[in-house]
Protein backbone atom coordinates (compact mmCIF):
# COMPACT_ATOMS: atom_id res chain seq x y z
CA UNK A 1 0.00 0.00 0.00
CA UNK A 2 1.07 3.57 -0.71
CA UNK A 3 0.02 6.71 0.32
CA UNK A 4 -0.88 9.25 -2.71
CA UNK A 5 -1.56 12.93 -2.54
CA UNK A 6 -4.54 14.45 -4.59
CA UNK A 7 -7.33 16.80 -4.86
CA UNK A 8 -5.42 17.95 -0.95
CA UNK A 9 -6.31 14.54 0.08
CA UNK A 10 -4.11 11.57 1.26
CA UNK A 11 -5.04 8.43 0.96
CA UNK A 12 -3.78 4.47 1.04
CA UNK A 13 -4.08 2.87 -2.70
CA UNK A 14 -2.41 -0.66 -4.08
CA UNK A 15 -0.20 -0.01 -6.26
CA UNK A 16 2.74 -2.06 -8.03
CA UNK A 17 6.83 -1.69 -6.88
CA UNK A 18 5.30 1.84 -4.84
CA UNK A 19 4.20 3.53 -8.47
CA UNK A 20 1.28 5.23 -9.71
CA UNK A 21 0.59 4.62 -12.38
CA UNK A 22 2.28 1.55 -12.12
CA UNK A 23 5.67 0.53 -13.83
CA UNK A 24 5.60 0.81 -18.13
CA UNK A 25 6.27 -2.74 -19.22
CA UNK A 26 8.35 -2.39 -22.53
CA UNK A 27 9.25 -5.92 -24.20
CA UNK A 28 9.67 -6.37 -28.13
CA UNK A 29 7.54 -8.75 -30.68
CA UNK A 30 8.28 -12.16 -30.33
CA UNK A 31 9.49 -11.75 -26.77
CA UNK A 32 8.76 -13.85 -23.60
CA UNK A 33 7.44 -12.29 -20.72
CA UNK A 34 8.09 -13.59 -17.16
CA UNK A 35 6.50 -11.49 -14.34
CA UNK A 36 6.49 -12.78 -10.67
CA UNK A 37 4.36 -10.85 -8.55
CA UNK A 38 4.42 -11.12 -4.86
CA UNK A 39 1.26 -9.98 -3.14
CA UNK A 40 1.59 -7.87 0.10
CA UNK A 41 -1.48 -5.53 0.12
CA UNK A 42 -4.42 -7.07 1.99
CA UNK A 43 -6.77 -7.93 -0.85
CA UNK A 44 -6.68 -10.68 -3.30
CA UNK A 45 -4.84 -9.50 -6.61
CA UNK A 46 -4.66 -10.73 -10.48
CA UNK A 47 -2.81 -8.68 -13.03
CA UNK A 48 -4.61 -8.58 -16.84
CA UNK A 49 -2.37 -8.11 -19.70
CA UNK A 50 -5.36 -5.94 -21.52
CA UNK A 51 -5.12 -6.87 -25.63
CA UNK A 52 -1.92 -9.14 -25.45
CA UNK A 53 -3.10 -12.43 -27.26
CA UNK A 54 -2.87 -15.56 -24.97
CA UNK A 55 -1.53 -18.04 -27.69
CA UNK A 56 -1.41 -21.24 -25.76
CA UNK A 57 -1.07 -19.37 -22.29
CA UNK A 58 -4.10 -18.45 -20.95
CA UNK A 59 -3.51 -19.23 -17.70
CA UNK A 60 -1.62 -16.02 -17.54
CA UNK A 61 -4.21 -13.92 -18.65
CA UNK A 62 -5.21 -12.57 -15.60
CA UNK A 63 -8.99 -12.75 -14.80
CA UNK A 64 -9.99 -14.15 -11.20
CA UNK A 65 -11.97 -17.02 -11.15
CA UNK A 66 -11.71 -17.25 -14.84
CA UNK A 67 -8.06 -18.42 -15.65
CA UNK A 68 -6.55 -18.65 -11.99
CA UNK A 69 -7.59 -18.20 -8.60
CA UNK A 70 -6.42 -14.84 -7.00
CA UNK A 71 -3.33 -14.31 -5.60
CA UNK A 72 -4.06 -14.29 -1.98
CA UNK A 73 -1.77 -11.61 0.40
CA UNK A 74 1.82 -13.50 1.27
CA UNK A 75 1.36 -15.60 -2.41
CA UNK A 76 3.57 -15.72 -5.24
CA UNK A 77 2.29 -16.01 -9.03
CA UNK A 78 4.33 -15.88 -11.84
CA UNK A 79 3.01 -14.78 -15.26
CA UNK A 80 4.76 -16.11 -18.43
CA UNK A 81 3.74 -15.27 -21.83
CA UNK A 82 5.15 -14.93 -25.15
CA UNK A 83 3.75 -11.72 -27.18
CA UNK A 84 3.17 -13.68 -30.64
CA UNK A 85 2.15 -11.21 -33.88
CA UNK A 86 2.36 -7.95 -31.84
CA UNK A 87 3.11 -4.58 -31.34
CA UNK A 88 2.28 -1.38 -30.27
CA UNK A 89 1.00 0.12 -26.83
CA UNK A 90 -1.28 -1.62 -24.30
CA UNK A 91 -1.89 -1.21 -20.97
CA UNK A 92 -2.26 -4.03 -17.90
CA UNK A 93 -4.39 -3.82 -14.88
CA UNK A 94 -6.16 -5.41 -11.90
CA UNK A 95 -8.64 -7.64 -12.53
CA UNK A 96 -10.86 -8.48 -9.38
CA UNK A 97 -12.41 -5.95 -7.73
CA UNK A 98 -12.02 -2.54 -8.87
CA UNK A 99 -8.40 -2.34 -7.75
CA UNK A 100 -7.44 -1.54 -11.26
CA UNK A 101 -8.65 2.11 -10.53
CA UNK A 102 -5.60 2.61 -9.32
CA UNK A 103 -3.09 -0.94 -9.95
CA UNK A 104 -2.20 -0.34 -13.47
CA UNK A 105 0.40 0.66 -16.82
CA UNK A 106 1.48 0.80 -19.69
CA UNK A 107 2.66 -2.05 -22.37
CA UNK A 108 4.82 -1.12 -25.05
CA UNK A 109 5.56 -3.80 -27.28
CA UNK A 110 8.11 -2.75 -30.13
CA UNK A 111 9.23 -4.19 -33.63
CA UNK A 112 11.29 -7.31 -33.34
CA UNK A 113 15.06 -5.71 -34.11
CA UNK A 114 15.77 -4.87 -37.05
CA UNK A 115 12.53 -4.44 -38.34
CA UNK A 116 12.36 -1.20 -39.50
CA UNK A 117 8.85 1.13 -38.03
CA UNK A 118 6.39 1.57 -40.98
CA UNK A 119 6.76 5.64 -40.26
CA UNK A 120 10.38 7.68 -39.17
CA UNK A 121 11.22 6.49 -36.24
CA UNK A 122 9.89 8.15 -32.80
CA UNK A 123 12.46 10.68 -30.90
CA UNK A 124 10.97 9.60 -27.93
CA UNK A 125 7.35 8.02 -26.54
CA UNK A 126 5.23 9.20 -23.98
CA UNK A 127 2.26 6.61 -22.66
CA UNK A 128 -0.73 8.68 -21.67
CA UNK A 129 -2.77 7.07 -19.39
CA UNK A 130 -6.39 8.41 -19.22
CA UNK A 131 -7.78 7.36 -15.62
CA UNK A 132 -10.00 8.22 -12.60
CA UNK A 133 -9.66 9.24 -9.24
CA UNK A 134 -12.12 8.66 -6.10
CA UNK A 135 -11.43 10.51 -3.09
CA UNK A 136 -13.45 7.57 -1.17
CA UNK A 137 -11.93 4.31 -1.01
CA UNK A 138 -12.47 2.81 -4.14
CA UNK A 139 -13.64 -0.83 -2.64
CA UNK A 140 -15.84 0.69 -0.93
CA UNK A 141 -17.21 2.47 -3.64
CA UNK A 142 -18.21 -0.73 -5.57
CA UNK A 143 -19.07 -2.55 -2.62
CA UNK A 144 -21.90 0.47 -2.23
CA UNK A 145 -22.67 -0.15 -5.98
CA UNK A 146 -23.37 -3.73 -5.44
CA UNK A 147 -24.95 -3.49 -2.51
CA UNK A 148 -28.02 -1.20 -4.10
CA UNK A 149 -27.83 -2.66 -7.21
CA UNK A 150 -27.11 1.06 -9.15
CA UNK A 151 -23.87 2.39 -10.56
CA UNK A 152 -20.92 3.17 -8.15
CA UNK A 153 -20.66 7.17 -7.53
CA UNK A 154 -19.26 9.51 -10.12
CA UNK A 155 -15.29 10.05 -9.57
CA UNK A 156 -14.04 13.09 -8.65
CA UNK A 157 -11.37 13.69 -11.01
CA UNK A 158 -10.26 12.64 -14.69
CA UNK A 159 -5.99 11.99 -14.40
CA UNK A 160 -3.66 11.62 -17.04
CA UNK A 161 -0.46 9.27 -15.90
CA UNK A 162 -2.39 9.48 -12.73
CA UNK A 163 -2.19 13.12 -12.44
CA UNK A 164 -5.66 15.08 -12.11
CA UNK A 165 -3.88 18.64 -13.36
CA UNK A 166 -2.45 21.50 -11.63
CA UNK A 167 -4.59 23.87 -9.42
CA UNK A 168 -3.96 27.76 -11.37
CA UNK A 169 -4.71 30.57 -10.12
CA UNK A 170 -5.81 32.95 -12.23
CA UNK A 171 -3.99 36.13 -13.33
CA UNK A 172 -6.71 38.61 -13.81
CA UNK A 173 -10.21 39.48 -13.11
CA UNK A 174 -12.09 39.10 -15.63
CA UNK A 175 -14.03 35.86 -17.89
CA UNK A 176 -12.15 33.07 -18.87
CA UNK A 177 -12.93 30.82 -22.03
CA UNK A 178 -12.52 26.84 -22.41
CA UNK A 179 -14.39 24.18 -24.24
CA UNK A 180 -14.54 20.32 -24.55
CA UNK A 181 -12.03 19.60 -27.71
CA UNK A 182 -14.00 17.23 -29.75
CA UNK A 183 -13.68 16.63 -33.05
CA UNK A 184 -17.16 18.48 -33.76
CA UNK A 185 -16.24 21.01 -30.73
CA UNK A 186 -16.83 23.79 -33.29
CA UNK A 187 -19.72 22.95 -35.20
CA UNK A 188 -21.60 22.08 -31.49
CA UNK A 189 -20.37 25.21 -29.81
CA UNK A 190 -19.37 22.97 -26.48
CA UNK A 191 -18.27 26.05 -24.34
CA UNK A 192 -18.25 27.18 -21.35
CA UNK A 193 -16.93 30.13 -19.27
CA UNK A 194 -15.31 30.74 -15.69
CA UNK A 195 -16.75 34.14 -14.13
CA UNK A 196 -13.59 34.95 -12.06
CA UNK A 197 -14.79 36.78 -8.22
CA UNK A 198 -15.30 40.32 -8.80
CA UNK A 199 -15.02 39.80 -12.60
CA UNK A 200 -17.50 41.77 -14.91
CA UNK A 201 -19.29 40.48 -18.11
CA UNK A 202 -19.59 43.37 -20.34
CA UNK A 203 -21.03 42.39 -23.54
CA UNK A 204 -19.53 38.85 -22.97
CA UNK A 205 -22.34 36.10 -23.71
CA UNK A 206 -21.79 32.63 -25.07
CA UNK A 207 -24.40 31.67 -27.80
CA UNK A 208 -27.36 28.92 -26.44
CA UNK A 209 -26.59 25.42 -26.93
CA UNK A 210 -27.25 23.86 -30.26
CA UNK A 211 -30.67 21.89 -31.09
CA UNK A 212 -28.31 18.53 -32.19
CA UNK A 213 -25.79 18.64 -29.17
CA UNK A 214 -25.45 14.92 -27.69
CA UNK A 215 -26.81 14.59 -24.46
CA UNK A 216 -24.41 13.11 -21.72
Amino acid sequence: MTNVTRLCETKSIVTVNGQFPGPKLVAREGDQVIVRVVNHVPYNITLHWHGVRQLRSAWADGPAYVTQCPIQKGHTYVYNFTIVGQRGTLWWHAHISWLRSTLYGAIVILPKLGVPYPFAKPYKEVPIIFGEWWKADTEQVISQALQTGGGPNVSDAYTINGLPGPLYNCSAKGVWFMHCHLEVHTSWGLKMAWLVLDGSLPNQKLPPPPSDLPKC
